[in-house]
């Protein structure tokens, strides 16, 4: 049975047996003698995205009163629930965003936890996800956002509309209607600014709209 570890676009932690890229964090929010999560969802305001692996060492998944490693398909999901890179286990990745976050969101000099301040709340509307009007049409929106339309989520990537699974990308199916920016705006104008998030292979073989077109 898969423990309930893996973060979607909207935030919420499900349970499946497709592996992801990247491993991360909100604190402790299980208990480890069951490997269940508690009823809060976060206990720090530091959400990270880490590599599964550094410096070849190995954790136990939920198995001590450390931080609750959670999941995710890519690294343009975890920034859709409202994560960041971390400074230790990706420390060059996480001062490349910090760079364009500060040059997207016109700021400077900031430390990580004044990002993650700005996260917080662009991430939460109470207890549920925060979903952000469109800035932008749906594909001007820079490669790695994420939008939420009706009960799906989506990825622009290649000027290409490609839907959410927890086994990775498949392309989108009719009109997306009434869409709503998943991805929190100061990351979004950090993607501008010429962050590029880590997309799951499954987006690399959807073939573009004009593929094949003579």
């Amino acid at each position: 049975m898969p423990l309930q570890n893996r973060v979607t676009p909207t935030g919420d932690i499900i349970a499946t047996a497709h592996r992801g890229m990247f491993t991360g964090n909100r604190g402790i929010i299980h208990d480890p003698t069951t490997k269940t999560l508690l009823k809060r969802r976060w206990a720090s305001r530091a959400w990270l995205t880490c590599v599964c692996e550094f410096r070849g060492r190995r954790r136990e998944v939920m198995g001590g009163r450390s931080w609750t490693e959670l999941f995710f398909l890519d690294e343009a999901t975890a920034f859709a629930a409202g994560h960041r890179p971390c400074f230790f286990c990706r420390r060059e990745d996480a001062k490349a965003f910090r760079a364009a976050w500060e040059k997207g969101n016109r700021l400077s000099g900031l430390r990580a936890a004044d990002i993650d301040a700005v996260l917080h709340r662009e991430r939460l509307d109470g207890s549920r996800k925060r979903l952000h009007v469109l800035p932008l049409r749906l594909l001007q929106l820079p490669d790695g956002a994420m939008v939420r339309s009706g009960e799906e989520s989506f990825l622009i990537a290649g000027g290409r509309l490609l839907r959410w699974s927890a086994a990775g990308y498949s392309r989108a199916q009719g009109a997306i209607t009434e869409a709503k920016l998943l991805t929190p705006p100061s990351t979004l104008r950090a993607f501008s600014a010429g962050y590029r998030p880590v997309l799951h292979r499954s987006a690399s073989l959807i073939p573009s709209p004009l593929a094949g077109e003579g």
